[in-house]
């Protein structure tokens, strides 16, 4: 069984990217306007920058940013399908629009259930970077099961649900603790 390689772990076996493919917008946002370029945890990077472009998203209200995280999660699969057929391998590390659209429904749906604060933001990017990493039930299903750009995606977006609950649950957890 050969390395495997996905948008959290970058394998020896993962071939670089070719900066001329970034010439192509598809590819530059596949690669997360470059953050997946990162020499270690580029979806580590991905994620941060993917929460970073979504502050200002947030704030123009909730319905907005939930359409913003629609577009981005419809959009991601053409790309980051591509852009692995590009690459020649399927998820690869570089690849990550994927945590855009996981880290936005991993906020969008933690506000939702929680509301808007720095803490919240903060638990959102913790939360998310550990279901996508750890890819726990039904996570690891999704990141198996499906294939091309929903499969590249499918995981994050699941993550980043699960996320969004994980952030519900600690902040309800220091209310009671603070109480």
């Amino acid at each position: 069984m050969g390395a495997r390689t996905n948008s959290t772990h970058m394998s020896q076996s993962t071939p670089p990217i070719n900066v001329a493919l970034l010439r192509d917008p598809g590819h530059l946002l596949a690669v997360g306007l470059g953050s997946g370029l990162a020499p270690f945890a580029p979806g580590t990077f991905g994620s941060a920058l993917g929460l970073l472009l979504a502050l200002p998203l947030i704030r123009l209200g909730v319905e907005t940013f939930a359409l913003a995280t629609l577009v981005m999660a419809v959009l991601s699969v053409p790309l980051c399908g591509r852009m692995s057929r590009a690459l020649g391998v399927h998820d690869h590390g570089g690849i990550v629009l994927d945590e855009f659209a996981g880290v936005w429904l991993n906020l969008l749906t933690a506000v939702l259930l929680t509301g808007f604060s720095w803490p919240v933001v903060a638990a959102a990017f913790f939360w998310f970077r550990v279901f996508d990493i750890a890819k726990p039930w039904p996570v690891s299903v999704a990141d198996r099961r499906f294939k091309g750009g929903f499969g590249i995606v499918a995981d994050d977006l699941l993550a980043g649900l699960f996320g969004g609950f994980a952030v519900w649950g600690t902040m309800a957890l220091f209310e009671v603790l603070r109480a």
